[in-house]
């Protein structure tokens, strides 16, 4: 049977950098939900179907083929085949990302393939419903956090690192909506599961986040 860690939470908590490294340390397989619904996101976008088409969009996600492969350690996301790994990252896809993702066909697509590569592989899979929804029997459950202005700081400073302009106070005005949809939507609402472990990462460095659940994944082993 796989050892599946589970690893839910806000938008810019730190969950994929931390969930890379944990699954690292481990040896184990990386899934990056939040990439594969940016993937779904961008393609509605450059289709052009209005985010608020919602008959559109549970028609066009149908021919949107979305798989992860790994190329030299690294996770690929393929959409209809193209690597597009350079453009799943800005603030426009996210936002449209969070509108698309409580869609009941999208999530279902998105499911079966994420329940497919967690019965196969020993995996760290973050997201917003992986532990109360995809994978309810993970061994290890993690609901990571952090106040939104902490989560607005760090999104700024990536932004300023790829050479790109931000305004902290829009950022964290976004990620405080974004959070409103994402646990109040009708189809798998962001909230933490009850077997789940808290870990605030508002105070933390990546490596103590890191290294305090590489603690509870090790107690479970």
């Amino acid at each position: 049977m796989s050892f599946n860690v589970a690893i839910d939470g806000p938008a810019g908590a730190g969950k994929s950098t931390i969930a890379k490294a944990v699954a690292r340390q481990l040896e184990m397989i990386y899934v990056d939900t939040g990439a594969m619904y940016r993937a779904m996101a961008l393609y509605m976008l450059r289709e052009k179907v209005p985010l608020q088409d919602v008959e559109g969009i549970v028609r066009k996600c149908q021919y949107a083929d979305i798989t992860l492969r790994y190329e030299d350690g690294v996770q690929v996301v393929l959409l209809n085949g193209e690597n597009v790994n350079g453009y799943i990252r800005t603030e426009e896809v996210g936002n449209a990302a969070s509108v698309v993702s409580p869609i009941c066909e999208v999530r279902e697509k998105m499911k079966r393939l994420q329940q497919a590569l967690a019965a196969e592989n020993d995996c760290v899979m973050d997201g917003r419903d992986i532990g109360t929804c995809v994978l309810p029997d993970a061994r290890l459950k993690i609901y990571l956090t952090a106040s939104s202005r902490v989560r607005a700081r760090r999104r700024y400073l990536e932004l300023e690192a790829r050479g790109e302009r931000g305004d902290l106070a829009r950022i964290q005005a976004d990620i405080e909506e974004r959070d409103y949809r994402d646990m109040h939507r009708e189809n798998s609402p962001l909230r933490q599961a009850e077997d789940a472990v808290l870990v605030d990462t508002s105070d933390m460095t990546i490596e103590e986040a890191v290294e305090t659940i590489l603690r509870l994944c090790r107690q479970r082993m």
